[in-house]
C-alpha cells in the first residue's frame, strides 16, 4: 500500500496530476476521527479519491442526511468505521449505542443500495460469547454478552438485510494505534508512572494494529468479488497479560519505558467491569488468507507502533 500524493479538501483527497476524464474511484470512509478510520486516511492507495467524514460532519443516525450525502457524493465504495465503541458505557447508554451501531450501518446500507455502491462494514469479536476453544469462523454461532456486542451484531444483520449482495462485514478485535485511546497507550502511561501494572490474564484474543487492518480494508476495496462476513486480526494469540508483557519488553528496548516494569497477571473476577467480555475471541482468518491476504504477527506490528510513538 502506498500513500496518496494528493491533498484533502473539504474531506476529499484527490491524487494530483490527473486530468479531466481520468477521475479516480471514490471511496467514502466514515469515522475518520477513530483509530481505523484515521489509519485508512493515512494509507489511502494511489488512484483513490477519498471522501472522509467524522461524527461532526455527518450524523450517521439520520437516515435522510446519510442518503442525501451519498447521493450527492456518489462513492463507489463506503467503508464504515463509525461506531459507538465505549464498551462499558454502552451498558448505561443502550439507546445511543443502538442508534450508532444499528441505525448508522442500516442507513449506509440503504444509501449504498440506492446509489449502486458497495459497503464494507467493520464489526467486532464481541458478537461472540467466548466459550469456544478454537478460532471463531465467520459462520460460527453468535451470542454477544454486552450491549455493545448486541448492537454490533444487530448492525451486521441490518447491513446484510439491506445490501446482501454488495456488502462485506469485517470482524476484528483488540485494535490499537499510535494515536487515540487504546490499551497500548494506556499501558505505557501506567507503566511509566507506576513501574508496575496488574492485567487480566484469562481473556485471550489477538492484538490488531489499526494500520494493518486498514491495509486489509483497502485490499478489499480492490476485490469487489468478496462479500459476506469475514474475520481479520493480526496473526498469533495472546492474553491481555501477554500483550502487556510484550509492551513492557518492547517499550524498554526502545527507551520508552524503564527495564524493570513489573506486570502481574490477575483474573477477570479481580477486575470487574460493567460489560462482560468474551474470555476467548481468537478469530479464524482463513476466508481472507485463502484469497491472498497476508498475515503479520501481532508482536511485529506492536514493535512498529511503538516505534511510531517513539519518533512521533
Amino acid at each position: 500500500m502506498t500513500k496518496s500524493s494528493g491533498t484533502i479538501l473539504d474531506g476529499e483527497r484527490r491524487p494530483e496530476g490527473r486530468g479531466a476524464g481520468t477521475a479516480p474511484r471514490k471511496v467514502l470512509v466514515t469515522g475518520v476521527s477513530g483509530q481505523v478510520g484515521g489509519s485508512l486516511v493515512s494509507a489511502v492507495p494511489q488512484g483513490i479519491t477519498l471522501l472522509s467524514s467524522a461524527h461532526q460532519d455527518l450524523d450517521i443516525t439520520d437516515g435522510d442526511a446519510v442518503h442525501a450525502y451519498v447521493q450527492r457524493q456518489k462513492p463507489a465504495v463506503i467503508i464504515n468505521c463509525a461506531a459507538y465503541t465505549a464498551v462499558d458505557r454502552a451498558e448505561s447508554e443502550p439507546e445511543l449505542a443502538r442508534r450508532v451501531n444499528v441505525d448508522g450501518p442500516r442507513n449506509f446500507a440503504i444509501a449504498a443500495r440506492d446509489a449502486g455502491a458497495r459497503l464494507i462494514h467493520v464489526s467486532t469479536d464481541f458478537v461472540f460469547d467466548g466459550t469456544a476453544s478454537s478460532p471463531y469462523r465467520p459462520d460460527a454461532r453468535t451470542n454477544p454478552l454486552s450491549v455493545y456486542g448486541k448492537t454490533k451484531l444487530a448492525g451486521e444483520q441490518a447491513v446484510l438485510e439491506a445490501l446482501p449482495a454488495k456488502s462485506v462485514i469485517v470482524r476484528t478485535a483488540w485494535v490499537y494505534a499510535a494515536a487515540g485511546n487504546n490499551f497500548v497507550r494506556t499501558m505505557l502511561r501506567i507503566m511509566k508512572a507506576n513501574g508496575s501494572v496488574r492485567v487480566v490474564a484469562d481473556q485471550v484474543g489477538t492484538p490488531t494494529a489499526a494500520r494493518g487492518l486498514a491495509e486489509t480494508l483497502w485490499q478489499l476495496v480492490a476485490k469487489p468479488e468478496i462479500q459476506g462476513i469475514h474475520h481479520w486480526t493480526d496473526a498469533g494469540v495472546a492474553s491481555w497479560y501477554d500483550f502487556a508483557v510484550a509492551i513492557a519488553e518492547e517499550g524498554a528496548q526502545l527507551g520508552l519505558l524503564p527495564d524493570n516494569v513489573v506486570v502481574t497477571p490477575i483474573a477477570t473476577a479481580d477486575y470487574p467491569t460493567p460489560a462482560r467480555r468474551p474470555p476467548y475471541s481468537v478469530l479464524d482468518k482463513t476466508s481472507l488468507t485463502s484469497s491472498g491476504f497476508t498475515l503479520v504477527h501481532w508482536r511485529k506490528r506492536l514493535r512498529t507502533v511503538l516505534g511510531e510513538l517513539k519518533n512521533g
